[in-house]
């Protein structure tokens, strides 16, 4: 009986960085009645709202974007897509469409904070 390779326990990195909302999502493989394999992405679940801890409540003034409301509280303009998760909308448009409208910003999953009241 020989014995595996330890690393073959560990997963297989991800082809996103840390940052990336993509991360952790595992990579398929489809493939097509020619033979051809083509790669897609599984499904990224969405985390539930209420599971997150919030960072900030903003009100949307004129000229607000998602990017420009991530560089300001998370500090990276990429990281847009935390704050779509934190409010439900489909369109991340949505989120600053409407001047005075309340949205959350939220701590990256898995990041302890006070937690909702």
């Amino acid at each position: 009986m020989t014995a595996g390779n330890p690393f073959d326990a560990l997963p297989a990195p991800s082809p996103y960085p840390l940052t990336s909302r993509y991360h952790g999502v595992p990579v398929s493989v489809r493939t097509e009645p020619d033979g051809r394999q083509v790669p897609y992405l599984g499904r990224r679940l969405l985390p539930a709202p209420d599971g997150l801890t919030p960072l900030a409540e903003h009100t949307v003034g004129t000229g607000d974007r998602p990017d420009l409301l991530a560089h300001r509280y998370l500090g990276s303009a990429d990281q847009w897509w935390r704050i779509a998760d934190a409010n439900p909308v489909v369109d991340p448009r949505e989120l600053t469409a409407t001047p005075g409208r309340r949205i959350t910003v939220a701590l990256p999953g898995a990041v302890p904070g006070v937690g909702r009241a």
